[in-house]
């Protein structure tokens, strides 16, 4: 079974009878892309991030309705952070603190209180700075397991 936090990157059915079951009636492609959509809309509505869970025998997922920033809990914070960087790495795009700032609809003002959800979820290592050389108004992030490091364990789609 394909980890929960490789769901957006591992182009696999969990059910590969449905699915192609699904694919012969049409009713869905056979590229894997489902949850880096669901993300995308999630995102787009600045919605909270999904929960994927694994409490048996089978992956139950959770959708949210919208909560302020401000009323997210750490866990939700940090899960929303590592889902963003994971969907910027599938999409080759970089993980920035503006980037984080559009997902979350905040302020370019309010820069800080982006910089500190990055804070977060880099303390949790759900997420990693990419390129410790660069300075902190420059800095991109990767989902752990991205990147030059850790070799083939996060594959782009």
């Amino acid at each position: 079974m394909v980890s929960t936090a490789r769901f957006i990157d591992t182009p696999r059915s969990r059910n590969e009878t449905l699915a192609s079951l699904m694919r012969r009636f049409g009713f869905c492609e056979e590229r894997g892309s489902g949850i880096d959509k669901v993300i995308a809309q999630v995102e787009s509505f600045q919605l909270p991030a999904p929960l994927f869970e694994v409490p048996g025998e089978f992956t139950r997922t959770m959708l949210f309705a919208h909560k302020d920033l401000k009323d997210l809990s750490r866990a939700d914070r940090i899960r929303a952070c590592y889902l963003h960087a994971c969907l910027c790495y599938v999409t080759h795009r970089k993980m920035t603190n503006a980037t984080l700032r559009e997902r979350f609809g905040i302020a370019d003002h309010n820069a800080t209180e982006a910089s500190r959800l990055l804070k977060e979820a880099v303390d949790d290592r759900k997420i990693v700075i990419s390129g410790s050389s660069a300075g902190r108004r420059h800095r991109t992030y990767l989902p752990f397991g991205a990147g030059p490091d850790v070799e083939g364990v996060f594959q782009s789609i």
